[in-house]
């Protein structure tokens, strides 16, 4: 179907670079003729609170369980009603906003915006326009702040931001259309998902019973008393994980000095701790200065990294190692990194952290916690089966060997789910700058609920809420 849509007849300019062509009937607004910043504030302190991620908008926090650096009083926080635009003054730059649905409260350093005026736009709409790639960037471009690690959204600013106004009609359909088209999108990126999760469910099963059991069956084994072990080769050591690693946690960067300079050094935060690996596509730097006692925070190939909140998510363990593409980097505060001393291989530890042994450990630690955290104590007091040294390098080759189809078939699928992400993208930002006519089209589809469950399925809109936490 989408395939078959076509473009609209006559086309103007713009004006917008980043913009470019809209359909000749449109209007290209100045975000004041439409919203106006409101600043109403809580006297109880009791509405509900809601969270501002770029990935789910503005919803209401306890759909997400975020529960860390809350005020002890809510009293002067901002409310926001139906239809207003929330904005993370510090995080727009990476598209912390959305049309609220709820009635609740927000941070008071965020700027909330209410509709106003005879020039209307369909709230449904302006969530997909003012969330997209595009406009994200156009906020960058018109965050200001002394210096660049200071980046912030003001509303003078906002409300100058060009908004694309289709008639009331056409936002309508528009809307219909990307409701049915996103959910097709989504349905098909939960299907991979669970491939992916039954797969990696799998490989955990040969890993786990190799780190375990050694790779020669014949050796008699010995119990070892700890629950999540077993028996283990006679041979073998049991030892807490302390006596084995350099363990230190991340320094506590204040983020309203965060850089967003290239040229200044990557900070490792939480968000970029995943069970897949380090990942960089969010990220802020620190500008370094001789001298200034941060060498004990510096990132080295092989060290392993562990976020602290939250260690666990649906796709896994969120443990990693670095590589030399990570460096330089600096580690941030909640964030452990583990330095494996000449007893214990890199590799083989991260084995461990990632496989069920570790997360057994960790599951009665975290029972009746709404925010699992682990402490520095508790990840030293980890008790690991440890083999001598050659025969961990062995246990990882033959892991590695016995499990690369498995990995393969993940990394295709994975692959797959980022193309269908990507493809989803684009349909918003074709659908919401007229790139294709739908009135036509949209009449025949049903009204849809665009609210989409398959980014939580692996865990991505838990490491969002880590970042919002962050920059608490």
């Amino acid at each position: 179907m989408i395939d078959d849509l076509k473009p609209y007849p006559e086309y103007k300019n713009s004006g917008l670079p980043w913009l470019g062509q809209v359909p000749a009937h449109w209007r290209v607004l100045r975000a004041k003729t439409m919203f106006q910043e409101v600043d109403e504030r809580s006297t109880t302190g009791r509405e509900e609170l809601l969270s501002v991620s770029h990935i789910t908008g503005v919803t209401p926090r306890s759909q997400k369980n975020v529960t860390m650096f809350l005020a002890k009083s809510n009293v002067g926080h901002k409310i926001c009603r139906p239809n207003d635009v929330v904005i993370n003054t510090m995080w727009a730059w990476m598209g912390a906003l959305g049309v609220s649905r709820h009635t609740g409260l927000v941070s008071p350093a965020y700027g909330v915006y209410r509709p106003h005026g005879s020039n209307v736009i369909e709230p449904r709409f302006a969530d997909y326009l003012l969330r997209t790639p595009a406009y994200a960037a156009e906020y960058q471009r018109r965050s200001t702040g002394v210096n660049s690690s200071r980046l912030r959204l003001y509303p003078e600013h906002f409300l100058r931001v060009p908004v694309v106004v289709p008639p009331p009609d056409e936002q309508a359909a528009i809307v219909r259309f990307l409701g049915w088209a996103t959910g097709q999108v989504d349905r098909a990126i939960l299907a991979k998902r669970k491939v992916i999760a039954l797969l990696n469910e799998q490989r955990q099963a040969i890993t786990t019973k190799t780190l375990i059991n050694g790779l020669t069956r014949s050796v008699p084994q010995s119990d070892t008393g700890v629950s999540w072990i077993g028996r283990i080769p006679k041979g073998w050591e049991v030892h807490k994980l302390g006596r084995h690693i350099e363990l230190a946690t991340g320094f506590a960067f204040p983020s309203s000095d965060f850089s967003h300079d290239s040229d200044d050094i990557r900070l490792l935060r939480g968000i970029n701790v995943t069970p897949k690996g380090v990942r960089w596509d969010t990220v802020v730097h620190w500008p370094r200065r001789l001298e200034d006692g941060l060498d004990w925070f510096t990132l080295t190939v092989g060290d392993i990294v562990l976020g602290m909140d939250r260690p666990i998510i649906a796709a896994g363990v969120r443990a990693a190692v670095i590589r030399q593409e990570d460096t330089p980097s600096l580690l941030l505060q909640r964030v452990a990194r583990l330095r494996p001393k000449s007893s214990l291989d890199s590799q083989f530890l991260l084995l461990v952290l990632q496989g069920r042994m570790f997360a057994e450990y960790m599951a009665p630690i975290f029972t009746g916690i709404s925010v699992p955290h682990l402490s520095p104590d508790q990840i030293r007091g980890f008790k690991l089966p440890i083999p001598p040294l050659e025969e961990q390098l062995n246990i990882v080759k033959v892991v590695e060997k016995e499990t690369a189809a498995l990995s393969s078939a993940m990394a295709i699928f994975e692959k797959e789910v980022d193309l269908l992400i990507e493809y989803r993208g684009r349909i918003i930002q074709d659908a919401i700058t007229g790139r294709m006519k739908l009135t036509e089209a949209a009449q025949w589809l049903p009204e849809v609920d665009a609210t989409s469950a398959a980014d939580d399925f692996d865990g991505q809109s838990t490491l969002e809420e880590i970042a919002e936490d962050e920059a608490a």
